[in-house]
């Protein structure tokens, strides 16, 4: 991992957990809503899950760690799982995802803190 990689992926990870805990706590609050408003929520989550998605693909065109098309995968799957009405599902794959974003971040730290840069 270079230094810019480490920095991007650094950045990248923080911006994205953070998304990530904003969708899965969302996801959980679909429970006491009405048919319909979960529907709309519904259709919310899964746009900022689209979101968070397009910003770990971004992640891994430019820092080029293979981990990141992990992080990706769990995105789609949540997704799926929000869009196919069974929303209830979407949190493990958010987790997944906040698992390896939480990892990569860790990784790039280390580096930083390695090269005295952090």
């Amino acid at each position: 991992m270079t230094d810019q990689e480490a920095i991007i992926s650094l950045t990248q990870a923080e911006k994205i957990k953070a998304g990530l805990i904003w969708a899965s706590q969302s996801v959980e609050g679909f429970a006491g809503m009405s048919p319909a408003e979960r529907k709309g929520a519904e259709k919310v989550v899964a746009g900022m899950v689209g979101m968070i998605s397009a910003e770990a693909i971004l992640a891994n065109r430019l820092g080029n760690d293979r981990y990141w098309r992990q992080v990706v995968r769990h995105l789609e799957n949540a997704q799926v799982m929000i869009r196919s009405g069974v929303a209830d599902e979407a949190p493990f794959h958010l987790t997944g995802a906040l698992q390896q974003v939480t990892d990569i971040g860790r990784r790039a730290m280390e580096h930083l803190k390695e090269k005295g840069l952090l």
